[in-house]
């Protein structure tokens, strides 16, 4: 049985596929990576506000959001959820691979 994340991809490809009269996934594919790129940051922003709103059902809502936009940018670009799924196992393997603090943001 497909997963909630495998039946959204799926749907998105077949809108890549087949156009469909009102689909805002047909929209973006219609207007590009540009306008799809544009969509992942405009809400990766709001993920980030919801966060530090401290509200869990708009950041539930808006990580919702952003995964699809990703999904879409993944169908865009020909990335398939096996692709992604291969890397993190990949990198799940990966031991003491700690990386550098940053130094803190300087307030101007």
């Amino acid at each position: 049985m497909a997963t909630e994340f495998e039946q959204l991809y799926d749907t998105i490809l077949k809108r890549k596929q087949e156009t469909e009269e009102g689909s805002y996934t047909a929209y973006l594919f219609e207007k590009g990576l540009e306008k799809i790129c544009k969509k992942v940051g405009e809400e990766t922003t709001e993920v980030i506000i919801a966060a530090m709103k401290h509200d869990k059902q708009e950041l539930i809502c808006e990580i919702s959001d952003e995964l699809y936009h990703l999904f879409v940018l993944m169908a865009e670009c020909d990335v398939t959820l096996d692709d992604v799924s291969n890397e993190l196992a990949k990198r799940s393997q990966k031991q003491g691979n700690l990386k550098a603090e940053r130094k803190p943001i300087e307030k101007y």
